[in-house]
Protein backbone atom coordinates (compact mmCIF):
# COMPACT_ATOMS: atom_id res chain seq x y z
CA UNK A 1 0.00 0.00 0.00
CA UNK A 2 2.53 2.28 0.53
CA UNK A 3 4.34 1.94 -2.43
CA UNK A 4 0.98 2.98 -4.43
CA UNK A 5 0.58 5.91 -2.42
CA UNK A 6 4.33 7.09 -3.16
CA UNK A 7 3.51 6.27 -6.82
CA UNK A 8 0.18 8.34 -6.29
CA UNK A 9 2.08 11.53 -5.22
CA UNK A 10 4.44 11.26 -8.38
CA UNK A 11 2.21 11.18 -10.64
CA UNK A 12 -0.05 13.74 -9.19
CA UNK A 13 3.37 15.91 -8.98
CA UNK A 14 3.97 15.46 -12.84
CA UNK A 15 0.45 16.34 -13.53
CA UNK A 16 0.26 19.67 -11.62
CA UNK A 17 3.80 20.37 -12.99
CA UNK A 18 2.60 19.93 -16.73
CA UNK A 19 -0.91 22.17 -15.68
CA UNK A 20 1.20 24.88 -14.23
CA UNK A 21 4.06 25.10 -17.26
CA UNK A 22 0.88 24.64 -20.13
CA UNK A 23 -0.96 27.66 -18.27
CA UNK A 24 1.78 29.79 -17.67
CA UNK A 25 2.93 29.14 -21.68
CA UNK A 26 -0.87 30.29 -22.55
CA UNK A 27 -0.67 33.59 -20.73
CA UNK A 28 3.08 34.08 -21.99
CA UNK A 29 1.74 34.17 -25.48
CA UNK A 30 -1.28 35.71 -25.14
CA UNK A 31 -1.45 39.00 -26.73
CA UNK A 32 -4.25 41.96 -26.73
CA UNK A 33 -5.35 43.49 -30.64
CA UNK A 34 -5.67 47.25 -29.86
CA UNK A 35 -5.53 50.17 -32.25
CA UNK A 36 -2.38 53.11 -31.29
CA UNK A 37 -5.71 54.89 -30.24
CA UNK A 38 -6.76 52.13 -27.85
CA UNK A 39 -3.17 51.76 -26.73
CA UNK A 40 -2.68 55.33 -26.05
CA UNK A 41 -6.38 55.81 -24.14
CA UNK A 42 -5.39 52.52 -22.07
CA UNK A 43 -2.46 55.06 -20.21
CA UNK A 44 -0.38 52.88 -17.46
CA UNK A 45 -2.47 50.41 -17.57
CA UNK A 46 -0.83 49.19 -21.06
CA UNK A 47 2.18 48.52 -19.60
CA UNK A 48 0.87 45.60 -17.75
CA UNK A 49 -0.40 43.77 -21.24
CA UNK A 50 1.28 42.01 -23.42
CA UNK A 51 -0.30 43.65 -26.86
CA UNK A 52 -0.70 43.07 -30.67
CA UNK A 53 -0.47 46.81 -32.90
CA UNK A 54 -0.84 47.08 -36.33
CA UNK A 55 -0.61 50.72 -38.01
CA UNK A 56 1.81 51.68 -41.40
CA UNK A 57 5.36 52.37 -40.99
CA UNK A 58 6.02 56.36 -41.26
CA UNK A 59 8.15 57.09 -44.48
CA UNK A 60 12.01 58.09 -43.23
CA UNK A 61 11.57 57.11 -39.50
CA UNK A 62 13.17 53.57 -39.50
CA UNK A 63 16.51 53.54 -38.18
CA UNK A 64 18.62 50.08 -37.97
CA UNK A 65 21.73 49.44 -35.43
CA UNK A 66 22.14 45.88 -36.13
CA UNK A 67 19.58 43.86 -34.92
CA UNK A 68 17.66 46.04 -33.40
CA UNK A 69 15.10 48.47 -35.54
CA UNK A 70 13.65 51.54 -34.83
CA UNK A 71 10.39 53.42 -36.31
CA UNK A 72 7.15 55.10 -35.68
CA UNK A 73 4.04 53.14 -36.27
CA UNK A 74 0.75 55.31 -37.47
CA UNK A 75 -2.62 54.84 -38.05
CA UNK A 76 -2.99 57.38 -40.44
CA UNK A 77 0.75 58.47 -42.16
CA UNK A 78 -1.07 61.48 -43.67
CA UNK A 79 -2.23 62.96 -40.35
CA UNK A 80 -0.27 61.32 -38.10
CA UNK A 81 -2.54 61.50 -35.34
CA UNK A 82 -2.06 58.28 -33.15
CA UNK A 83 1.28 57.28 -33.65
CA UNK A 84 3.80 55.39 -31.39
CA UNK A 85 7.73 54.67 -31.56
CA UNK A 86 8.27 51.10 -31.72
CA UNK A 87 11.85 49.48 -31.12
CA UNK A 88 12.27 45.76 -32.22
CA UNK A 89 14.20 43.87 -30.26
CA UNK A 90 13.55 40.55 -31.37
CA UNK A 91 15.48 37.41 -32.75
CA UNK A 92 13.89 36.79 -35.98
CA UNK A 93 14.99 38.86 -38.64
CA UNK A 94 13.51 42.07 -39.72
CA UNK A 95 11.17 40.88 -42.47
CA UNK A 96 11.94 42.31 -46.50
CA UNK A 97 8.83 43.09 -47.20
CA UNK A 98 9.24 46.23 -44.11
CA UNK A 99 9.45 49.74 -45.39
CA UNK A 100 8.42 53.03 -45.43
CA UNK A 101 4.87 53.06 -45.98
CA UNK A 102 4.44 49.48 -45.20
CA UNK A 103 1.36 47.67 -43.24
CA UNK A 104 3.16 46.18 -39.97
CA UNK A 105 2.21 44.29 -36.85
CA UNK A 106 3.91 44.38 -33.82
CA UNK A 107 3.73 42.75 -30.97
CA UNK A 108 5.27 42.89 -27.20
CA UNK A 109 4.97 45.66 -24.45
CA UNK A 110 4.72 49.34 -23.88
CA UNK A 111 7.09 50.67 -21.41
CA UNK A 112 7.18 53.56 -19.13
CA UNK A 113 8.50 56.19 -21.65
CA UNK A 114 5.57 55.13 -23.92
CA UNK A 115 7.41 53.52 -26.55
CA UNK A 116 6.44 50.37 -27.70
CA UNK A 117 9.31 47.28 -27.29
CA UNK A 118 8.27 44.60 -29.92
CA UNK A 119 9.67 41.10 -29.75
CA UNK A 120 7.93 40.24 -33.14
CA UNK A 121 7.19 42.16 -36.14
CA UNK A 122 5.04 41.04 -38.95
CA UNK A 123 5.03 42.91 -42.57
CA UNK A 124 2.12 42.81 -44.37
CA UNK A 125 2.79 41.83 -48.43
CA UNK A 126 3.10 44.79 -50.30
CA UNK A 127 0.68 46.01 -53.17
CA UNK A 128 3.26 44.67 -56.06
CA UNK A 129 1.89 40.92 -55.01
CA UNK A 130 -1.92 42.25 -55.97
CA UNK A 131 -4.00 41.35 -58.89
CA UNK A 132 -3.89 44.23 -61.31
CA UNK A 133 -6.63 45.55 -63.31
CA UNK A 134 -7.74 47.21 -66.72
CA UNK A 135 -5.36 47.50 -69.14
CA UNK A 136 -1.92 47.27 -67.21
CA UNK A 137 -3.02 43.93 -66.38
CA UNK A 138 -0.79 41.06 -66.96
CA UNK A 139 -2.79 37.71 -68.50
CA UNK A 140 -1.72 34.14 -69.38
CA UNK A 141 0.84 33.87 -72.24
CA UNK A 142 2.30 37.40 -72.01
CA UNK A 143 -0.74 38.60 -73.46
CA UNK A 144 -1.08 41.92 -72.30
CA UNK A 145 -3.56 45.16 -71.93
CA UNK A 146 -5.38 45.82 -75.29
CA UNK A 147 -3.48 43.04 -76.92
CA UNK A 148 -5.67 40.40 -74.33
CA UNK A 149 -9.12 38.98 -75.96
CA UNK A 150 -12.35 39.81 -74.67
CA UNK A 151 -13.70 36.77 -72.24
CA UNK A 152 -16.83 36.57 -74.52
CA UNK A 153 -14.70 35.76 -77.43
CA UNK A 154 -12.49 32.63 -76.05
CA UNK A 155 -13.70 29.08 -76.81
CA UNK A 156 -13.51 26.84 -74.25
CA UNK A 157 -13.80 22.91 -74.96
CA UNK A 158 -15.83 20.12 -72.45
CA UNK A 159 -14.05 17.32 -74.38
CA UNK A 160 -11.85 15.16 -71.84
Amino acid sequence: MKRQVRFGIGIAVVLIAIAYFAFAGYNESKAYYKTIEEVSAMGPAAQSKRLRVAGLVKEGTIERDGTHVSFVLAQDVETMHHSMRVNYVGSQPVPDTFKDRADAVVEGKVLADGTFEADHLQAKCASKYEAKYGTNAQHPGGVTGADAAPAETLKTSNTY
